[in-house]
């Protein structure tokens, strides 16, 4: 499997999630600058999180124009897998390719924090490893993760089963409605969440629970290819 970590102007976490693919995984990543206009070698695409380009105007609305994001809505539309992270979510969402926006966090501050999360959907291509209801421990560190949509879209996120992650109890650290974290798009193959799985694929990290994100893509992929992972 081939993965494609994209880098913008002001990414920040291109690294780590280069890092866990590379090492978790053991599969194959290339850094794809924003300018690239070719994705089709690559099978799953990472948009990490940082500030591109400035976050200026709002978070994601200038990456959301950059040549390489014309290769990732044509990627979804083959169904290949796309995770975005923190930045990345919010690219998705200026993209179009997920509904909704991300706001200013409630307490108009940035947090950086240990994060309960509760998986809600674990029958996606990225979450297959986990149990339903399962609480799991994932960073998060963001000013503008305040996930929100009007109510006629959060009712077809219910009903197609498409919010993937909640907040797990009353830990909900920025206001996001309904305590989503991270959701899908209906035919599930592209997910955006604020939380950084990537940080959180070993223990001495603070927390591997964000390792199976990247076995379950993985898992997928060579389900549709007729193997299985191995060890």
């Amino acid at each position: 499997m081939k993965f494609a970590v994209l880098v913008f102007p002001g990414s920040n976490c291109d690294i780590d999630c280069y890092k866990a693919v590379e090492d978790t995984i053991g599969q194959s990543v290339d850094y794809v600058w924003h300018t690239a206009t070719d994705l089709s070698a690559y099978d799953a695409i990472l948009v990490p999180g940082g500030f591109s380009y400035g976050d200026y105007l709002r978070c994601g609305a200038i990456a959301r124009f950059a040549p390489v994001m014309n290769e990732v809505v044509k990627a979804a539309e083959q169904g290949k897998f796309i995770l975005g992270i923190c930045n990345g979510f919010q690219i998705l969402t200026e993209a179009g390719l997920l509904p909704g926006a991300l706001r200013r966090n409630s307490g108009m501050k940035f947090i950086c924090a240990q994060t309960q999360l509760e998986v809600v959907n674990h029958t996606s291509a990225f979450t297959s490893e986990y149990n339903a209801g399962e609480i799991i421990d994932i960073p998060i560190a963001h000013g503008e993760g305040n996930y929100y949509c009007d109510e006629e879209t959060l009712a077809q996120l219910k009903t197609n089963n498409q919010i993937v992650f909640r907040y797990a109890g009353d830990t909900n650290p920025n206001g996001s409605i309904e305590n989503i974290a991270g959701i899908c798009n209906e035919r599930g193959n592209v997910v955006g969440m604020m939380p950084h799985p990537e940080r959180a694929v070993d223990e001495i990290l603070g927390s591997a629970d964000g390792k199976r994100m990247f076995t379950s893509i993985l898992n997928a992929w060579r389900e549709q290819h007729g193997a299985a992972v191995n060890g």
